[in-house]
């Protein structure tokens, strides 16, 4: 007998979360019927103990506070593979976001939670990075359970960006997007559910990419709510952002988000032949938001004449349910992530694909212990996302999974008269860090205010590239590129258009420098 078996107590609190009535002798008696079908439940752990991976011996370094002035590394590593496929990624740093495993590398995913837990297998994009010569040098910080769009909600403490120290990075990728823009890695890799790589991308001055729902298998990355989960690239140049999904794209068999028949290309092909002759719409209702800054509105609207006048056609279109599908989003993330990620120990149940057992008992074993722990972010996810699956009956979700196809009719068909579609990435640039001691209200609102553009294409699906479009009073403002399924290929080539009509994106040293030079 490996598996534990419930006492009548046990059993009797089991009744009363379905509503069952049972006496005492019930109890007694369901223990004893119990104890009879885990027997099956002890045949599975042995059979599993057999083909469990074991964790490899990889070293990794936590870095003293001095070496880490951003915040932004969880460990550092230096991982390759001895005997890579190919050499695309040959020479290149690459950060891992600490909620995609690494095996025998710790993983915190920003939370308490899962402090502690090292994993026994590598995800599929780490596999195949480190197949094409990358290497690892890292985990990267992510915010507490991957839920919040900036940068202080993490366990290990606030991310800092590299523009301006006392800002924020952006999240839940903050880690990734700080390290990227401040030139200690060349590339990174992130996740996406609401934005989570758009966000600090957009916020630090680098290049993210929310690959095509499916395109990249999330096989061994921290699920949120498996209709919304997203991995993909940073990097500081579109053309790394494309050489970097070329080598993580594809099927791998074990993730069911995606299609069995997922097909890639090669992203860096094409990327040099311009907008000319393209039609590129601007979406009205991604600009004009109660939050946003009409210096980042005119940006990207300046951003996108520079099309025009590389021979692209601009217009302007209206997507009504651009502003609906957010709400959309917000009740498949919230419901979806207490019932999958809270209550499902992340993987959740019903699905095909690859598990990984030993996290889910992890986290479970310490969800309840650290409870008090965890960001005011996921604590309002706990509680709204409860209430939608038990009082609502997660009718609500249902109703909000229904309406994800007329959502996604309602940029397909924009998509049928333009190539790409673009607005701003977020609605402001980065707010300073809040101090210790925030009320609530002003807690969530900061970590959650700027999602409004982003979060749509998670549940829709589009791809969407940003890039910076320009700096508003010495901070980055980004432009969000958004394209056709499985069409990622147009949207990079949008992106490295703009990039090379502009001349290369600027850094925070080149901006520091800028300011050096300038001053008396």
């Amino acid at each position: 007998m490996t598996v534990s078996r419930p006492d009548p107590d046990a059993i009797g609190s089991a009744a009363e979360h379905f509503g069952i009535d049972l006496s005492a002798s019930d109890r007694e008696e369901f223990a004893g019927l119990v104890d009879g079908a885990l027997g099956s439940y002890d045949v599975v752990d042995e059979l599993y103990a057999q083909i469990a991976p074991s964790i490899p011996d990889r070293e990794h370094r936590v870095l003293a506070e001095a070496e880490n002035p951003l915040g932004a590394w969880y460990v550092t590593t230096a991982i390759r593979s001895a005997e890579p496929v190919d050499d695309r990624l040959a020479g290149k740093r690459v950060a891992i976001k600490d909620n995609v495993a690494v095996a025998g590398v710790p993983m915190m995913n920003g939370s308490r939670t899962l402090e502690g837990f090292v994993p026994s297998r590598d995800a599929t994009v780490v596999t195949r990075l480190l197949e094409s010569g990358a290497e690892i040098v890292g985990k990267s910080v992510c915010e507490d359970l991957c839920f919040s769009g900036s940068s202080f909600t993490s366990a290990s403490g606030p991310v800092r960006n590299p523009w301006d120290l006392g800002r924020e990075a952006g999240g839940s990728s903050s880690g990734s997007g700080a390290l990227v823009a401040n030139g200690d890695v060349d590339m990174a890799i992130g996740g996406d559910q609401g934005g989570s790589i758009r966000i600090p991308v957009a916020f630090c001055g680098v290049v993210g990419h929310k690959p095509t729902f499916g395109l990249v298998p999330y096989t061994g990355a921290f699920p949120i709510e498996r209709t919304i989960d997203h991995v993909g690239p940073i990097a500081r140049t579109v053309a790394d952002a494309a050489l970097m999904l070329s080598v993580i794209a594809g099927s791998d068999g074990n993730d069911p988000r995606q299609p069995a028949d997922v097909s890639t290309v090669d992203y860096t092909l094409g990327l040099d032949h311009g907008v000319e002759g393209l039609r590129i719409g601007v979406v009205t209702e991604g600009f004009g938001h109660e939050s946003s800054q009409p210096a980042v509105d005119a940006a990207v609207r300046a951003a996108v004449q520079r099309f025009a006048e590389a021979g692209a056609v601009v217009e302007e279109v209206s997507i009504p349910w651009h502003r609906h599908a957010f709400h959309v989003w917000n009740v498949i993330a919230t419901d979806g992530a207490a019932y999958q990620m809270l209550d499902g120990n992340g993987y959740g149940l019903n699905a095909s694909g690859l598990y990984d057992p030993e996290q889910m008992a992890y986290f479970a074993g310490r969800r309840m212990e650290h409870a008090d722990e965890l960001s005011e972010t996921v604590k309002l996810v706990a509680l709204c996302g409860h209430h939608g699956t038990t009082t609502l009956g997660s009718a609500i979700y249902g109703k909000a999974r229904n309406l994800v196809p007329t959502a996604r009719a309602a940029y397909d068909t924009a998509l049928e008269a333009y190539d790409v579609l673009v607005m701003p990435t977020l609605p402001y640039t980065a707010t300073e860090l809040p101090e210790a001691g925030i009320d609530r209200a002003t807690y969530l609102t900061k970590a959650l205010g700027m999602v409004v553009n982003a979060a749509p294409l998670d549940v829709t699906g589009h791809p969407a590239l940003s890039v910076p479009a320009d700096l508003v009073d010495g901070l980055p403002a980004a432009m969000m590129i958004v394209g056709k399924h499985f069409d990622d290929a147009t949207v990079l080539r949008v992106g490295h258009a703009y990039e090379q009509l502009v001349g290369g994106f600027p850094t925070p040293d080149s901006a520091r420098s800028r300011v050096a030079l300038t001053s008396p």
